[in-house]
């Protein structure tokens, strides 16, 4: 039969019934996690998405969503030099609720573990706006590692009434807490933003090329005739003698295969910025450059041998490209990785990362079988079971 068509007295009643879901997002890992169900929502028929930036992470963000071609539809410009989390709180809280009150959305998605997160879920359950929560269900179980973001995601967890789970693990903890709504394991979405961004670089291979690489290395990283490990590290709760100690163990392996380049994009924070320049600055083979944009450090990942870090989202997204991951924390709320064989937690002691650095750049069956394991963490249909979800409620 041909498809009905709405009279005019129906229409304001159709638009009315159209799910309208906002995404508040305010920092470069919540940004990639999320476009893809921004995207995913928009494309379909009947569903409207309302993009609240707070901008905790302004330049970050400024990187990512123009890869997905996204713009916010409103901003509330928290970012200010030298600020607290409790100062991003404050102003979210403060700035948040009138966006929301004006888009009349909903549900109020919200991803992860930030100020952005807990603000922005703080601010939809004072309104009676249900609460969805990308990402949910990871814990370390210690509240301080990761600070203060193991104490942010806990507290959204209590308040949504939808929990989207990357994994059957998080969601079994999130069960073992009693935690209201419903639970639903989805895949973790970066990993679809990743290959979003994967085919994007194979199209147009200009994108990815590393800022601040000086032109003859560059050709060198990305084609693979000189091999290199990627670095990062930045998280809050290493800073201090953790963070040197870090800095200490990759000086030595600069210095024992010096065959092999370390290239680092420092974070700005004068936290890292001192240490790494004290400590590594002067190896021929450690190259500090600035923070990488999303498609230029992607194909930092493609092109590297593994990476050493302390992050969390790569230690979702590396093993997608078939890079192992050594993990530079006490702790990890992502034990799914390590159980996999896809990464393994060093600490922060220099010795024991040094060890594990070594048996990774000696020991090819070792090597081999990181970079075959499987992702526990998603095949790239992430967005489209959360969209999927939302539609039918």
């Amino acid at each position: 039969p041909r498809p009905r068509r709405y009279a005019p007295a129906l229409r304001p009643v159709w638009r009315h019934l159209m799910r309208n879901i906002a995404f508040i997002l305010g920092t470069r890992p919540e940004a990639i996690k999320m476009a893809p169900v921004i995207r995913e929502v928009r494309s379909r028929p009947g569903m409207t998405a309302h993009v609240c930036a707070t901008s905790q992470h302004r330049e970050m963000l400024r990187d990512v969503l123009p890869v997905f071609d996204i713009v916010p539809d409103s901003d509330l410009d928290v970012m200010r030099p030298g600020q607290s989390v409790n100062d991003v709180l404050a102003r979210i809280l403060e700035r948040l609720p009138s966006v929301l009150q004006a888009c009349k959305p909903d549900m109020a998605l919200v991803q992860g573990d930030t100020a952005t997160c807990l603000a922005g879920a703080v601010a939809a359950f004072g309104l009676k706006i249900p609460v969805g929560h990308v990402e949910a269900g990871l814990r370390t179980d210690d509240l301080a590692n990761p600070f203060p973001e193991e104490g942010y995601r806990r507290m959204v967890s209590r308040i949504a009434v939808l929990h989207f789970a990357p994994t059957s693990t998080a969601a079994s903890r999130l069960g073992r807490e009693g935690v209201d709504g419903q639970v639903h394991v989805t895949g973790n979405t970066v990993i679809d933003a990743l290959l979003f961004a994967r085919d994007l670089i194979t199209r147009h291979p200009d994108a990815a090329r590393a800022h601040g690489l000086a032109p003859a290395l560059d050709r060198e990283l990305s084609s693979g005739s000189r091999p290199f490990i990627l670095v990062t590290g930045h998280r809050r709760e290493n800073f201090g003698a953790p963070f040197a100690a870090m800095c200490q163990a990759i000086r030595r392996l600069a210095m024992s295969y010096p065959e092999v380049a370390f290239v680092y994009p420092a974070h700005l924070n004068p936290q890292v910025q001192a240490p790494v320049h004290a400590l590594l600055s002067g190896l021929s083979n450690v190259h500090l450059i600035p923070p990488q944009p999303y498609l230029p450090f992607v194909g930092l990942m493609r092109n590297c041998l593994w990476i050493l870090t302390d992050s969390g989202g790569i230690q979702e997204e590396a093993p997608s490209l078939g890079k192992p991951v050594l993990v530079m924390r006490k702790t990890t709320e992502r034990p799914e990785a390590v159980e996999a064989g896809t990464s393994i937690l060093v600490g922060t002691e220099t010795d024991s990362i040094v060890a594990g650095a070594t048996r990774l750049l000696e020991d090819a069956s070792h090597y081999r079988a990181m970079a075959a394991a499987s992702n526990p963490y998603g095949d790239g249909e992430s967005a489209k079971r959360i969209a999927d979800i939302l539609e039918s409620l």
